[in-house]
């Protein structure tokens, strides 16, 4: 599998943030599930990503299995992925067992599989804040 491309708080994986719920429905068919989760945003599963959106629709996250993810020219691989960001992003920080980077809006559980979640820039602050 190729890298999963990352452009913060544009795009991951090809998908931007732009993105609507009726463009990803339209896009990807219908989930399979659909909830509102912990922290009031509605989740859309297809298993091989989960998006989030507010209820106003402006899409929040997007986690996808990521086993290398290409970051402008650096191609990292998953497990190498938490030194890469305390080494490239001195704003990096943990919460909740995720470490989280706002150089390049995405957060990741470094003792989990390779799921990698890219978040849009108004995120951060929520995240800082957990």
């Amino acid at each position: 599998m190729s890298p999963r491309q990352l452009t913060p708080f544009i795009a991951f994986d090809g998908i931007p943030f732009s993105l609507g719920v009726a463009e990803l429905i339209a896009e990807q068919g219908l989930p399979l599930r659909c909830r509102r989760n912990a922290a009031a945003l509605n989740e859309y599963d297809y298993g091989h990503g989960v998006f989030r959106f507010q209820d106003g629709g402006r899409l929040e996250e997007i986690t996808r299995r990521t086993p290398a993810l290409q970051i402008a020219s650096a191609v990292v691989p998953f497990a190498a992925l938490e030194g890469f960001i305390r080494s490239h992003d001195g704003d990096a920080f943990e919460r909740a067992g995720f470490v989280v980077s706002p150089r390049y809006g995405l957060a990741f559980v470094p003792e989990e599989p390779d799921w990698v979640t890219a978040l849009a820039r108004h995120c951060i602050p929520t995240w800082r804040a957990l």
